[in-house]
């Protein structure tokens, strides 16, 4: 069924779906769709009562729990515009975008409710808890807020990317936008009411809310919440009872279990790092793990959707290799998110797959290889940054065509290729251009790094890495009780492992892209709360930028 409203999505899939399950928590209480109509009843008279109108914001600040979803829709049916806030927001990011959206209501949760500063707190109509829908404070009592049925064109939700500075950038998208989305991906991949999805990324995270969430419900979906960080001791257990048909990653959740629990295990010995290079017995080795990885995601997944950043192609190539399903998909927060995917059958190594249907683009400015930026036209791209002509100007052609920013190429078979952000590419002393994101992809199967980072610095790449300190102890096994306190030998070990790397590295890659220099940064990247490295806070030599 093709709708235009989120109003329309939650009309018919109460209508359709009225006894199954709609949400749960891993081992808590399950909520059924007909609930999910009575929860949103309960909360449009919530809202009246705290005098919230049509067009009026209510955000979300909450961790992944059944209420989440139920709030969203309560919100987004009424004519009412959610605003999801990334849990991981700092306070001051909270604070300010609470501020910026003109906010009146705010559904959260316990341990988050206590981010939010009593100023802003007290200026709102009404906070709500989510766990319950109890009500935390009112500020408004006995007010006449209305409803209305939303159109197409209505502003459904802004959300604010994971880069928030002192000028938010909060993406407006309608109903429209956010339904066309849905209409795109079921022609990519089919979601049946039979499927169970388990949750674990955050919901204010677009890819999770308009796949894992909106997808899910209008198709009858049962959605699993852990409500915990997804852990190793977490996770494990969950995927055996739950034993999930879909999920959505990000790729460092992969690349995580690819490095700890492959790689380093075909890299234990000096025996196993020599047959690990043989083709053959590469691919057999990694066929091996990937029944166990399967069985370990409780042997029932169909699709596996790893998107929000490129994957590692090693990682990648091993997930083909191990024959485990996984799809793929590239999009931004901007365009609702998907623009691109690949599911299993049709994957390229390499490849986010071809543009959905509906979705046009164009490569501009392209160079001798046919790379350039990314501009596209979609039917999910946003009207625009709440309350900042000048950013959304900046992003938008003369003919209406979003510019997404990241530096990419087609083949000839129209299968999309990922390069790096435009404002990350370096510019080399001849006028070459280099993507350090390329450089990092390998610098990454190291088995002595974990993350690293390509910078500028005098007209040289330095490469900036965390180290693996498990794998180093495992090589260097008479040091292993306490490496890093033996100072001097420690010294040694680290201009060794330094010394490795560079070596590594530049065999592998272009002349264009060789390291000058590999300097070790002793804690871990800063992140966005999409996981993303934040990049401008490093500069030539790894120090924090003020």
């Amino acid at each position: 069924m093709i709708v235009n409203t989120l109003y329309e999505a939650l009309q018919h899939s109460l209508k359709s779906f009225s006894n199954r399950t709609a949400f749960s928590l891993w081992r808590g209480a399950e909520v059924t769709y007909s609930e999910v109509g009575e929860r949103v009843k309960q909360i449009h008279q919530m809202l009246a009562d705290a005098d919230i109108h049509p067009g009026d914001r209510v955000a979300i600040l909450s961790s992944s729990v059944p209420n989440w979803g139920v709030a969203y829709f309560a919100i987004t049916s009424a004519g009412y515009v959610v605003v999801p806030i990334m849990p991981d927001f700092t306070s001051e990011d909270i604070d300010r975008i609470v501020e910026h959206s003109d906010t009146k209501a705010l559904f959260v949760s316990d341990k988050l409710f206590s981010k939010l500063s009593k100023d802003t707190a007290d200026k709102l109509n009404l906070v709500v808890r989510t766990k319950n829908l109890g009500i935390i404070a009112q500020n408004v009592k006995g007010g006449k807020g209305t409803t209305r049925i939303p159109e197409p064109d209505d502003l459904a939700a802004i959300i604010y990317t994971s880069g928030t500075t002192s000028q938010p950038k909060g993406v407006m998208l309608t109903h429209y936008n956010l339904c066309s989305q849905l209409e795109m991906i079921d022609k990519l991949f089919m979601v049946y009411p039979e499927d169970i999805f388990l949750s674990v990324l955050p919901l204010a995270h677009t890819y999770e809310c308009t796949i894992g969430l909106l997808l899910a419900f209008s198709h009858g979906c049962h959605v699993v919440y852990l409500d915990k960080a997804p852990t190793v001791s977490i996770l494990l257990p969950a995927l055996k009872e739950v034993r999930p048909t879909i999920m959505l990653t990000v790729p460092l959740i992969i690349e995580k279990i690819y490095r700890g629990a492959v790689l380093n295990k075909f890299t234990s010995s000096a025996f196993m790092r020599t047959i690990y290079k043989v083709g053959f017995i590469r691919r057999f080795l990694h066929r091996m793990a990937g029944k166990t990885l399967t069985k370990t995601f409780g042997g029932r997944v169909r699709f596996f959707g790893i998107g929000g950043a490129k994957l590692d192609t090693t990682v990648e190539q091993f997930l083909l290799e191990a024959k485990f399903i996984y799809d793929i998909g590239y999009g931004l927060t901007e365009t609702a998110p998907l623009l691109a995917g690949a599911v299993d059958g049709m994957l390229r190594l390499g490849s986010t797959g071809p543009l959905l249907q509906g979705v046009q683009g164009r490569i501009e400015n392209p160079n001798s290889e046919g790379i350039g930026e990314l501009v596209v036209k979609s039917p999910s791209q946003m009207i625009g940054y709440y309350k900042n002509e000048e950013a959304t100007k900046a992003v938008f052609t003369e003919d209406g065509w979003f510019r997404t920013g990241d530096l990419a190429c087609f083949d000839k078979d129209g299968w999309l290729y990922i390069k790096g952000r435009l404002k990350n590419m370096i510019l080399g002393p001849s006028g070459e251009n280099i993507y350090p994101e390329d450089i990092e992809s390998v610098l990454n199967q190291h088995v002595f790094i974990t993350e690293s980072l390509v910078t500028e610095h005098e007209g040289h790449l330095v490469a900036l890495v965390n180290f693996d300190m498990d794998a180093i102890k495992a090589r260097y096994e008479e040091l292993v009780d306490d490496l890093e306190e033996k100072t001097e030998e420690w010294a040694k070990v680290r201009d060794e492992v330094m010394a490795d790397i560079k070596q590594w590295i530049n065999g592998k890659v272009n002349r264009n892209s060789r390291i000058t220099e590999v300097v070790e940064e002793k804690e871990e990247f800063v992140k966005t709360p999409s996981k993303k490295i934040r990049r401008f806070m490093y500069d030539g030599r790894g120090k924090k930028k003020d």
